[in-house]
């Protein structure tokens, strides 16, 4: 399928076309969002000051406790009349984080998630298995209507009875399958139970996101499968999935679609804007969003902002951690991503583990409960764990301990896999 034109578009004519968005988005927030009015009084700026991306630097920015603080509702722009569809974080540390959209927002972001079924390779016609969640979380609904969008035939099956999910890929044949990293694993595991090949079914692209993986993590899914896995990112309070997508003849971090979201990199402590290539904090500020646009939102993902490739709009490296998940182990900052490169670097461990916080009198203890590979001896995995806690203290400069678990006995997630249980009360 052709590109569409802003796919092709210069980063001059890319620039023109942000600057006249943010130029509307901030207008239309500060003129419908009583929060706005109030944050741009406070930081002494209005609209009328944004004469240039470079502006945007002086906005203040927009954290998720200012959305809890405006439950339900008082975040949007336009009346609730007007709002077709809401969803919502599941409100775990709190009050859910309420998002909303007009009908043109939910066919804006049909369009986008189009456009990253289509730069993973996906075409109409396609069978597409759709195993994110439905419901109030955004990623279900907004694949389903992308694959719709591009013209595919989608299989709504959520997340969950994973043996269902196997005996529908052999029958219902689908070439893309659209779920987070974790959970295909899971998925994988359930065929090898069943005798059934992985490589040898018809999937042949996997559009994985929702929650930090590696290129470790690739690896182990294309060559177990058999297919190419292709990152896609987003948010909900951003829009849902579908903000940057990965091509998939570079696979080389997903590019953002540039012309609906302008991003920055920010340093998480002091707030200050960083150049490309900088590693920080990746903030969003919507550019045609109806319902309840977002003003420079600090999305806690830490990254980099690179040079395009296969399109104009700049690329993020891989999500590396968030900020507030961040251990802090005896004064080591480390991230469950750095500790799962290191597992999968260890073929008697699976790649299913957990990081357990814990504290012995003043100081943090990790436990990294893992489990063994089924064809590894119990014996030989004991090794393989004490050889993995020398490998974290030699590269990361932290004691941990390795228990090793039995297969199946990691907790298992249908859609974001909770890596850090913190039992320090």
């Amino acid at each position: 399928m052709p590109l569409e034109p802003i796919e092709r578009a210069s980063v001059d004519e890319l620039r023109a076309l942000q600057l006249s968005r943010l130029q509307w988005s901030v207008r239309h927030a500060f003129d419908n969002v009583p929060h706005y009015r109030s944050a741009f009084a406070a930081a002494g700026v209005h609209p009328d000051d944004l004469k240039s991306l470079d502006d945007l630097a002086a906005f203040p920015t927009t954290a998720k406790d200012d959305l809890r603080a405006n439950y339900p509702f008082g975040m949007f722009a336009v009346p609730r009349s007007r709002v077709v569809r809401v969803h919502a974080s599941s409100g775990t540390t709190g009050r859910p984080t309420v998002v909303g959209y007009t009908k043109d927002d939910i066919a804006t972001w049909a369009r986008l998630m189009a456009r990253s079924i289509r730069a993973s390779g996906g075409s109409p016609g396609d069978v597409v298995h759709v195993a994110y969640g439905y419901g109030l979380f955004t990623g279900g609904l907004g694949a389903h209507y992308g694959a719709e969008e591009l013209g595919c035939t989608v299989v709504p099956v959520s997340g969950g009875m994973t043996s269902r999910q196997v005996m529908l890929i052999q029958d219902f044949q689908p070439s893309i399958i659209m779920v987070t990293p974790s959970y295909l694993l899971a998925i994988v595991d359930e065929m090898e139970r069943q005798g059934v090949d992985p490589r040898a079914t018809s999937l042949r692209t996997g559009i994985l996101g929702a929650e930090p993986w590696t290129e470790d993590m690739r690896r182990e899914i294309e060559e177990r499968l058999g297919i190419d896995a292709v990152d896609i990112y987003g948010l909900s309070e951003v829009m849902g999935p579908g903000v940057a997508n990965e091509c998939v003849e570079t696979k080389d971090g997903p590019h953002i679609w540039e012309d609906h979201f302008y991003p920055e990199i920010i340093d998480p402590v002091t707030g200050a804007v960083l150049p490309d290539g900088s590693f920080g904090e990746l903030v969003f500020t919507s550019l045609t969003k109806q319902a309840m646009p977002v003003i420079r939102y600090r999305t806690r993902d830490l990254t980099r902002l690179l040079p395009g490739t296969a399109r104009p709009m700049r690329r993020m490296a891989k999500i590396t951690g968030r900020t507030d998940d961040m251990m802090i182990v005896r004064g080591v900052n480390l991230f469950p991503t750095q500790i799962e490169e290191l597992i999968l670097g260890t073929p008697e461990l699976s790649p299913h583990f957990q990081c357990v916080l814990r504290r012995s009198g003043r100081l943090d203890e990790l436990t990294v409960r893992v489990e063994r590979r089924p064809e590894a001896a119990p014996a030989v995995a004991a090794a393989a764990a004490r050889s993995l806690a020398g490998t974290v203290k030699d590269r990361i400069g932290v004691s941990i301990t390795v228990d090793v678990l039995e297969p199946d006995q990691v907790e298992r997630s249908m859609g974001k896999m909770r890596r850090i249980v913190d039992e320090r009360g």
